[in-house]
This record gives structure tokens, C-alpha cells and sequence, in this order.
């Protein structure tokens, strides 16, 4: 069985990685995948605790397919306002969606 310190080390490389997107990209869907990808570490985490806590039990596997239902959802809603920002502006980066001129 593979230790839970290297569950623990994948999710925290991943959800650094997806941190460091948000933070330097300025393209609105590179910044979704980001989110995602952080997403996915959280739920790596309520999957590796559950498994190690509770084999018997699939508490964890409940919770990441929440996560991953609210990411869908999530994921949906904005690009939506993405395409809208788009065919309004001709660009999808972030810095002038936050000029609030039409």
C-alpha cells in the first residue's frame, strides 16, 4: 500500500501548481483550469484520508464527487460569462474584463 505522505505531497504539488496558474496567468480559461486542477487536489486528499481513516466507508469518494459535480457546475457558469467577454471585447483576458466600460 502506498503511504498517505505521498497522496498528501501529489495533492500539495498539484494544488501549488494550479495556485501558481491563478495567480500568473492572465487568460480567463487558462485561470478555469487552474481552479480545476486545484479541485482535483482537494479531492485527491478526501480520497486518500478516507482510505486510510475508513477503508470500509466511502465517505471520501462521496465528497469528491461533490467537488467534482460544484466544478462542473462551476466550470459552466463561467465560461459562459467567458464567451460573453469574449464576443463583447474580442479577448478573453482578465485584466480587461475589469474595465467596467462597454
Amino acid at each position: 500500500m502506498v503511504p498517505l505522505e505521498n497522496y498528501l505531497a501529489l495533492s500539495g504539488i498539484l494544488f501549488s501548481i494550479g495556485f501558481y496558474g491563478v495567480l500568473a496567468r492572465r487568460n480567463a480559461v487558462l485561470i478555469l483550469m487552474s481552479i480545476e486542477l486545484m479541485l482535483n487536489a482537494v479531492s485527491l486528499n478526501f480520497i486518500a484520508f478516507a482510505a486510510y481513516l475508513d477503508p470500509d466507508r466511502i465517505i471520501g469518494a462521496i465528497f469528491a464527487v461533490f467537488v467534482i459535480t460544484v466544478a462542473a457546475a462551476e466550470v459552466g457558469l463561467a465560461l459562459a460569462i467567458v464567451i460573453r467577454l469574449f464576443r463583447n471585447r474580442a479577448t478573453s483576458n482578465v485584466d480587461d474584463a475589469a474595465i467596467m466600460k462597454w
